[in-house]
């Protein structure tokens, strides 16, 4: 993949997601905005979990008390929806095994899911929460909400393999 379809910011994306998502959920602008506000922020919370070892409990308190309704990049984005968030950050690491089996079913054989990069892990972590326990969520709004954050990180093929392995998993859990 080029880096033409790449955002050039996390503003970026997030203007991305918001488009994306226009006609296919039943919320508001406002409500449309903070959820993708808070994926976007559950991918960084769930990176830095993974990185630093911190616990959930703490990362959430440090993203509510310190980064949320704050400038990203030099930019206010929208408020977040906190509550997705925690229930997201929450869901991911409380069902990290069964999620993780979920994700490892779509690998390559021979691939593990340590050999994925940190950040595409958190993606597919947290897509795959939201689709197996979060049904009001549409699964075409995750999937595309993931594959276009997917496409704020990485320039190659991780996003389509993200597309891929959501996908996937919708089926499985969803039929």
């Amino acid at each position: 993949m080029s880096g033409e379809g790449k955002p050039a910011s996390l503003k970026a994306a997030y203007d991305k997601l918001v488009a994306a998502t226009e006609d296919k959920v039943n919320l508001s602008t406002r409500e449309r905005r903070a959820r993708t506000v808070a994926r976007l922020a559950a991918i960084q919370a769930l990176y830095q979990m993974e990185m630093s070892g911190a616990g959930a409990e703490d990362v959430i308190a440090e993203f509510t008390e310190h980064r949320f309704d704050r400038d990203m990049e030099g930019e206010t984005l929208a408020e977040a929806d906190e509550v997705f968030f925690g229930e997201l950050v929450k869901g991911v690491v409380a069902e990290q095994a069964s999620i993780d089996g979920a994700v490892k079913g779509r690998l390559a054989t021979g691939w593990r899911l340590e050999r994925i990069d940190a950040t595409l892990r958190a993606i597919l972590r947290a897509g795959a929460w939201e689709l197996v326990r979060r049904p009001d969520v549409p699964v075409e709004v995750a999937i595309d909400e993931y594959v276009e954050i997917a496409k704020s990180f990485f320039e190659g093929p991780e996003p389509g393999f993200v597309n891929a392995a959501l996908d996937g998993i919708a089926r499985d859990a969803r039929g």
